[in-house]
């Protein structure tokens, strides 16, 4: 089990020189760690199987430790051969949730294709697939969803060339990555509520396709990695100022 916690010199937690608290992580036995049933009640993403667990009066050795990546978010494993292991945060940290989101959002448009096959609505006489609305949105969700994709799998690669090349990436491209993360995210939750909207009563019966993918989408789309707070965090980088430790 991997869990996050803080060092207290005295009662206080431990800070940096910045006032920022110091986090580590620890990996413990499944055997030293108490699970807090109940813990995981949410919307969306309920199978994962996730909850919260605590331990306590628990040796931990070093050798089962990590600084916790925070601010700078720095690369720990650049020990470790191959071009994965080199690569910057920022290429791995954001990239990962987006492409999960994106992910949701495919199955999601492929959901409402096969209900649209099959669909008459009430008081039609057509299937759904026959409105001119509906092949709309499917359009349309299909190139917002791959836009975004396209761009974020440019930028990891560009950032994946540069560190092959022998060379270190710049924070321009770094920048990039991250907005590319994001804005591919922001596709897949525009691309998914247009299925969501055009399933009609289907969309919100718990047991169907576009339920699950909407309600698993918004769940993902709330981590901070992913957050809007990047777009004006990468636009200072554009202006010529300091973005802060989370992106320098």
């Amino acid at each position: 089990m991997l869990g996050s916690f803080q060092i207290l010199d005295g009662s206080q937690p431990r800070r940096n020189p910045d006032g920022t608290s110091v986090y580590w992580r620890g990996v413990f036995p499944r055997s030293e760690a108490q699970v807090v049933e109940g813990s995981w009640d949410v919307s969306g993403l309920r199978g994962t199987g996730s909850f919260d667990w605590t331990v306590k009066d628990v040796f931990l050795p070093e050798r089962r430790t990590v600084v916790h990546a925070g601010a700078p978010l720095d690369n720990q494993w650049k020990r470790w051969p191959g071009i994965t292991y080199a690569l910057p945060a920022q290429a791995w940290v954001g990239p990962h949730h987006s492409a999960v989101i994106t992910g949701i959002a495919r199955a999601g448009i492929d959901a409402l294709i096969q209900l649209a096959g099959g669909k008459t609505p009430r008081g039609r006489t057509g299937l759904l697939c026959e409105n001119p609305q509906v092949q709309d949105a499917v359009g349309r969700a299909d190139a917002t969803l791959n836009a975004g994709r396209v761009y974020r799998s440019a930028m990891i690669t560009e950032l994946w060339n540069t560190v092959a090349a022998g060379k270190e990436t710049t924070l321009e491209q770094r920048t990039r990555c991250r907005l590319a993360a994001v804005y591919a995210a922001d596709n897949a939750r525009e691309a998914m509520d247009l299925m969501y909207r055009h399933g009609g009563s289907t969309s919100f019966q718990r047991e169907s396709r576009l339920a699950e993918c909407w309600r698993d989408l918004h769940v993902v789309g709330q981590t901070v990695t992913i957050a809007p707070e990047w777009y004006p965090i990468g636009g200072r980088v554009y202006l010529g100022m300091d973005p802060g430790l989370r992106l320098r």
